[in-house]
C-alpha cells in the first residue's frame, strides 16, 4: 500500500503522536518509515544575524540545527523502542510547509502522517496551521492526527 511514510516531527506532544501512528502504519505494510524536522529563523533579524558570523560555530543556525537533530534523534529513537524497521531521521532548514512537502515530493513520499497541532506560535493562529498547509499542498494522502 505505502513504500514511504514522512512524519514530520518538531518535539511536540501531537507530533508524537503522529510518529507513534506512522510507526503502526510502517508494521503494518512494510514500508519505509522517515522522520523530518524542519527548523527555521522566526526574524529577518535572527536571519541576518546568521549570515554576518558564518563562522562562529555558536551561530544561531547551528543552534537550532544542534536542537532540531535532537528532536529528529529522539523521534528516531522512539520509533525504534515502537518497533519501527530501520526509521531514518532528517532535518532540513526552512518554511516548515513547504519544506515538508518539497521534501516528500523529492524523495517519493506516498503518505505523510503529521500532528494536528506542534509547537508553533501565535503565526500559526493567524496564518493557519503547518498541517493545514501541508494538507492543501502535498499531492501525496496526508493524515492529520
Amino acid at each position: 500500500m505505502y513504500k514511504r511514510i514522512l512524519v514530520p516531527v518538531d518535539g511536540s506532544e501531537g507530533s508524537l503522536k503522529a510518529l507513534l501512528h506512522a510507526t503502526d502504519l510502517q508494521k503494518l505494510t512494510g514500508s519505509e518509515l522517515w522522520i523530518l524536522t524542519v527548523f527555521r529563523h522566526h526574524s529577518m533579524q535572527e536571519a541576518s544575524m546568521s549570515m554576518v558570523r558564518p563562522a562562529d560555530p555558536e551561530n544561531l543556525d547551528d543552534s537550532m540545527r544542534a536542537y532540531s537533530k535532537e528532536i529528529a534523534e529522539a523521534a528516531k529513537a522512539a520509533a525504534l523502542e515502537r518497533g519501527a524497521m530501520a526509521p531514518r531521521a532528517f532535518v532540513k532548514n526552512g518554511q516548515p510547509a513547504r519544506t515538508i512537502v518539497a521534501f516528500a515530493k523529492e524523495h517519493g513520499v506516498d503518505l505523510i502522517v503529521i500532528g494536528s497541532r506542534g509547537v508553533g506560535d501565535l503565526e500559526g493562529y493567524l496564518l493557519g496551521s503547518v498541517s493545514h498547509k501541508v494538507t492543501s499542498l502535498a499531492k501525496c494522502p496526508v493524515l492529520v492526527i
